[in-house]
């Protein structure tokens, strides 16, 4: 029997298909598709059984509501201050699988960005082939905004895209970039009107699978040696780190701020 990926496996990620396209979608729009706990280990395990479903050789990634992700939740934060073996243990061991399982899927996957990709929603999209932004849509890893390391791959896949010096700009600020900016700076492939979007990810989606699509696996594989190379040498180092910023006072103040809704006030501990 052909194994195809069940929906029954996963609450926060949504699967449809279209022909031999899978469309995944981020599925918590009430918080803008933030990850809690429980969506970060569906993403450590949804591009591994994307990569193995029988039934597609295209992925699209997406975020169901207003935002593509608006990266943590805030709740799920202050539950790993709370308990930091949580974040020394099981979620570093999830971000490694999902940044590793994108680049390992051999089929092609678009992100198609409908609003905002922020902190691991940027990752998510930049570790994929081809992002596709709505033009209203703002990209960026604010971490250190909440006193925390860039650890989940974007430390890693900025630098790739847009170079070190305008990389460092953008993670040691935490700026968001408007997506016709991000297009404009190669850090996204294309930023196009709301009314536009689908039409734009369809025609890459439909052209791919209708390609020589072991020839287009393989050229991914090729072109992701490097990246993989890349991500052995750097992720557990990168993790670590992040793993000690989240005991550090500047994060406790910061997840504080965010809850009582104001600005964190740092003191570089």
């Amino acid at each position: 029997m052909p194994f195809t990926i069940d929906q029954a496996d996963y609450q926060f990620i949504k699967i449809t298909r279209r022909d031999r396209i899978l469309t995944l979608s981020l599925n918590r729009p009430e918080v803008l598709n933030a990850a809690n706990g429980l969506l970060h280990e569906e993403l450590s395990r949804v591009f591994n059984d994307a990569a193995d479903d029988d039934l597609s050789d295209v992925i699209i990634l997406t975020g169901e509501g207003k935002a593509f992700s608006a990266g943590g939740d805030i709740e799920w934060m202050q539950s790993l201050v709370d308990d930091p073996s949580l974040q020394e243990g099981p979620v570093q061991r999830e971000a490694k699988r999902i940044v590793k399982s994108i680049l390992d899927c051999e089929k092609p996957i678009i992100a198609r960005l409908n609003g905002d990709a922020v902190g691991l929603g940027a990752t998510l999209a930049l570790f994929c082939d081809i992002v596709i932004a709505v033009d209203t849509a703002r990209i960026g890893d604010p971490h250190v905004r909440v006193g925390y390391v860039a650890g989940d791959g974007g430390a890693m896949i900025w630098p790739q895209l847009i170079g070190f010096v305008r990389a460092k700009e953008y993670l040691l600020l935490g700026d968001l970039i408007d997506a016709p900016d991000a297009a404009a700076m190669g850090l996204i492939n294309y930023a196009v009107p709301a009314d536009e979007l689908d039409a734009k990810v369809n025609k890459f989606a439909d052209r791919l699978a209708n390609g020589a699509r072991m020839a287009i696996k393989w050229t991914k594989v090729s072109i992701n040696i490097p990246l993989k190379q890349l991500l052995s040498e750097a992720i557990d180092t990168s993790m670590a780190l992040e793993a000690m910023s989240n005991v550090t006072e500047d994060h406790k103040e910061a997840v504080r701020a965010f809850a009582e809704k104001r600005k964190p006030v740092f003191t570089g501990r």
